[in-house]
């Protein structure tokens, strides 16, 4: 249990990094940041594996570069399920997840 809580709070503090670094990703409140931590942290659970799963030819035509486009996706459907986060374009969510995923790497 207190695995998951670390890894939340480090998705939150990474979201926070995102929203304030990349130009069309948009947060109301800390509680809609933390609220889409943790929606994207059960997407990236159960559902990325069988994006993944799905896409795997194409995952491996692009030598493991599509799973960006993935992570964009993932963080896009956030968009749309959390009130107060707001992403205005693809290339918002794709720029997002890629340095979200740096960041989340660090810390």
């Amino acid at each position: 249990m207190k695995g998951v809580l670390v890894r939340w709070v480090i998705n939150a503090l990474a979201l926070i990094v995102v929203v304030y670094t990349i130009r069309g990703i948009e947060v109301e409140s800390l509680f809609a940041t933390v609220v889409a931590a943790l929606i994207l942290g059960i997407l990236n659970t159960f559902f990325r594996p069988l994006i993944i799963l799905f896409t795997l030819p194409l995952n491996i035509a692009t030598l493991g570069c599509f799973l960006l486009v993935i992570n964009g996706f993932l963080l896009w459907m956030v968009s749309r399920i959390v009130k107060g986060f707001v992403i205005h374009s693809f290339w918002a969510a794709f720029w997002g997840a890629l340095l979200f995923s740096v960041v989340s790497y660090l810390l």
